[in-house]
């Protein structure tokens, strides 16, 4: 494959990773972010032809919010099939099977309409907890919130998943399927407090409530109430068991077991050692590629509708 590697999203969890290793891989990688020095909004069509000159290749990643992205998404893939793109990668979500709401249209698009497609349907992220939602939380109070009771989850690492995206991005064949992404073994939430605990040196306990009580939480954080509702709606599914599965998505794309949540952690003590200084105060969906308002802090997007 030659040409330009477009990265949207490419401030996020996964895109910022997406870029760096392309970067390392020796391709030509183009960041498109809002406030990135390739400017791009989803919103905005005039930010579209620039971020898109000499593209190739395609990296999806669907804009921040509650409401419909599939529009904006399918009008942009149009515009970059215009401009010669052929390959796409749509990072999509374990729970947003192909045509259903939001990006779940994209991905029909995209395999209606292109010859060269692959949509990533990653479960929840490693990194809700050392970048997103949970950290401030676990810093400085020691504790994770969730209405999830012992539901489990198969936790998988951003950076999986973005190592899957670059071989779905480079790879020498179309793939034309999505996948889903899952890491090695899901855990309920205790499991993940006593891992973080038993990592960082300090007591770290799950808080049980309800779905109700977490979406005030959310809303108190600042989230919209129709987005902290159906955050404590995907609780409740987690805690149903929609979640509890594995499969072999990440080394089928990159031959190699994904990383399990104790070597996770372990990696990243240091950042729940000590209580304070926390970076990060946005509340972002636990399925998102970044926290929700889109803003940066530190380098991270401050928020999304759905890591994710």
């Amino acid at each position: 494959m030659s040409g330009v590697v477009l990265v949207t999203g490419g401030t996020g969890k996964t895109g910022r990773r997406v870029a760096e290793q392309l970067s390392a891989a020796g391709s030509e990688v183009r960041v498109a972010s809002r406030g990135g020095p390739q400017p791009f909004d989803w919103s905005d069509p005039d930010t579209w032809d620039a971020a898109l000159d000499g593209a190739y290749a395609v990296y999806l990643v669907p804009p921040p919010g509650s409401g419909d992205v599939s529009a904006a998404m399918i009008a942009f893939a149009q515009a970059a099939v215009a401009r010669g793109a052929r390959r796409f990668v749509l990072l999509s979500g374990s729970p947003m099977p192909e045509g259903g709401p939001g990006v779940g249209q994209t991905h029909r698009w995209l395999r209606e309409n292109t010859t060269d497609w692959a949509v990533l349907r990653p479960s929840w992220f490693m990194q809700n907890f050392s970048e997103g939602q949970h950290l401030a939380t676990i810093r400085d109070e020691g504790v994770i919130h969730s209405a999830t009771e012992d539901g489990r989850i198969p936790f998988i690492s951003a950076d999986d998943i973005a190592a899957c995206a670059v071989a779905a991005l480079t790879g020498p064949e179309p793939l034309n399927r999505d996948f889903i992404l899952t890491g090695p073994e899901p855990i309920s939430y205790d499991e993940v407090a006593r891992h973080i605990g038993e990592a960082a040196g300090r007591p770290v306990a799950h808080r049980r409530i309800s779905a109700e009580d977490l979406a005030a939480w959310y809303r108190a954080n600042g989230r919209p109430a129709i987005l902290a509702q159906m955050l404590g709606m995907m609780d409740v599914m987690i805690a149903g068991g929609v979640e509890d599965r594995t499969t072999d998505g990440v080394r089928e794309l990159t031959g190699r077991a994904p990383i399990a949540f104790d070597a996770f952690a372990r990696a990243n003590a240091a950042i729940w050692a000590q209580a304070g200084n926390t970076l990060y105060r946005g509340v972002a969906c636990p399925l998102c590629e970044g926290p929700a308002d889109g803003q940066d802090i530190s380098g991270e997007p401050q928020a999304r509708s759905r890591s994710q």
